[in-house]
């Protein structure tokens, strides 16, 4: 078996330097790499940047002046035939948003550009928040209706901008198919480190994953996800209203709980985090490029926006304006990286591991979960309550990973529908999905083996995402724009596209008169 998957990672390991070259470029060439500040940044990176700040101010500062609109909107009923509410498409949404990355993802970014790389995420979440208003807007208006249900996204509205080919769409399809699929397997392992941790605490020690409690927690993993991905959109909807709800408020409610024992080290950590953003520490390398690259790739890259992979979830839902629901995910960017990222900031900041005489910081900060616990260790009180604290920060992290798996499943099965509504073809996409890959990943994790070269191929297709998403977005600037002003103009009026001058499926009349009355 090890063979084979031996053979499987040697298969993939071409795209390596590939991913590599394209997330890096064109800091890999020295001419670039030596100008300063600039040179840290990649061109995907300076994409999604570049991307907040044009929307930001080509919207108005929309994220500032419709946030509150956003909180309303999430407690709005629906009462549409067709799609789920507003606030089931944010909770899926936020299902892929926050994931393993909200804890790993921000605790690299602190090792490696120091507590500075929080600010700079906090920058790149408020600008981001016009960007996802932006796709999620678009992804309203080209959605379409399949039985009782929305589907669009990305996939739909790529082709749409790009004159309507429906190669475009097919293509961006499979690519976005390809790269889902494979995230899979990666979740899946986060979703076994989070539960070997917990027994590790329960039991004392460390365990092996040739031990029975690893085919136990592989076997409940397939039996549960298959059941939720073969429900349909509906079945994994009402699993985010209960679980991400849940798993936010263990997870904020723990953190803030260390910051309330810990409220002495607030002022220390607010100074490192400001200080740190404009002249790092010696400790993570004395860069303030460093510092800012770290915390903007990290903050961009956990809220997904830019990236086109949250505009699913933007989609399915009712909505009386296209707008609305690009309010809606802008709070979902806040929520992600303002709070969830940045609790994680406090905890690695103020447990300051690298402080403490009894750890090789320089081991320890390549254990990106090792670093985490660590810190989590530094910060409680020494008591009982200890291991209680630790297990329920990894129940959450589990969750995280879980969750995210799901929502992987979910946004497959909406872009499938890009290439083909018909049953059986969906059928596929749920069979490949939680009966091959999620089973890949627990027989990988209980093989010894993570298939790194194969986790590669989501980086790979990731980057080509933004490549692809952000022109889509600037092309489509002036619909975006049309309808923004639209809303502010006939609010509460139902959007009908041919106000602004475009053709789509659903924002007429007749469809409204058909479906939601």
């Amino acid at each position: 078996m090890n063979n084979i998957f031996t053979m499987v990672d040697n298969l993939f390991a071409g795209v390596v330097p590939i991913a590599d070259f394209l997330w890096d470029f064109p800091t890999n060439f020295e001419w670039y790499a030596n100008i300063p500040i600039l040179g840290r940044f990649s061109l995907a990176i300076l994409f999604l940047l570049g991307g907040s700040f044009y929307f930001t101010f080509k919207f108005g500062f929309v994220q500032l002046k419709h946030f509150k609109s956003g909180v309303k909107l999430l407690t709005k009923k629906s009462k549409s035939k067709v799609g789920t509410s507003p606030l089931a498409a944010f909770l899926i949404s936020m299902a892929g948003r926050v994931g393993a990355g909200n804890i790993v993802g921000v605790t690299g970014a602190v090792t490696i550009g120091g507590p500075g790389a929080i600010f700079w995420m906090w920058v790149s979440a408020f600008f981001g928040m016009a960007t996802s208003f932006g796709e999620a807007t678009l992804a309203q208006i080209y959605k379409v209706k399949k039985d009782d249900e929305y589907v669009g996204g990305f996939t739909y509205y790529t082709q749409k901008i790009w004159h309507n080919k429906a190669w475009i769409g097919s293509g961006m399809c499979i690519l976005y198919l390809i790269y889902n699929m494979l995230s899979i397997p990666v979740h899946t392992f986060h979703v076994f480190t989070a539960s070997s941790s917990i027994v590790n605490e329960i039991t004392g020690r460390t365990t092996e994953v040739n031990e029975p409690i690893y085919y136990i927690i592989a076997a409940a993993i397939i039996i549960i996800i298959a059941i939720i991905a073969f429900g349909g959109i509906k079945k994994i909807v009402s699993f985010a209203d209960s679980c991400v709800p849940t798993m936010a408020i263990i997870y904020i409610g723990i953190i803030v709980l260390l910051m309330i024992i810990n409220i002495g080290k607030m002022p220390t950590f607010f100074s490192s985090v400001f200080a740190g953003a404009f002249k790092p520490s010696a400790m993570f390398g004395g860069t303030f490029g460093v510092a800012l690259a770290q915390g903007l790739k990290r903050g961009l890259l956990s809220n997904e926006a830019g990236m086109g992979t949250a505009t699913q979830a933007s989609s399915i839902a009712h909505a009386n304006h296209p707008c609305e629901q690009g309010f809606i995910q802008a709070i979902g960017v806040f929520v992600d990286t303002i709070i969830i990222c940045s609790l994680t900031g406090f905890v690695i900041t103020a447990g300051a591991v690298w402080t403490n005489p009894n750890l090789s910081w320089d081991e320890i900060k390549l254990d990106k979960i090792g670093t985490f616990l660590a810190s989590i260790k530094e910060l409680v009180p020494g008591t009982a309550f200890d291991s209680v604290v630790l297990i329920i920060t990894v129940v959450a992290f589990g969750l995280f990973a879980f969750t995210t798996l799901v929502c992987d499943l979910t946004y497959s099965e909406i872009a499938a529908n890009k290439i083909s509504t018909s049953k059986s073809f969906i059928r596929f996409i749920r069979v490949l999905g939680a009966l091959f890959f999620v089973p890949l990943g627990t027989i990988t994790v209980l093989a010894g083996l993570q298939l790194d070269n194969l986790w590669y191929v989501s980086d790979l297709i990731n980057v080509i995402l933004v490549f692809i998403n952000i022109p889509t977005l600037f092309a489509a600037r002036n619909i975006i724009c049309n309808s923004y002003r639209n809303y502010e103009a006939s609010n509460p009026k139902r959007f009908v596209s041919a106000d602004i001058g475009i053709d789509t499926e659903v924002w007429t009349d007749s469809f409204a008169e058909a479906n939601e009355n």
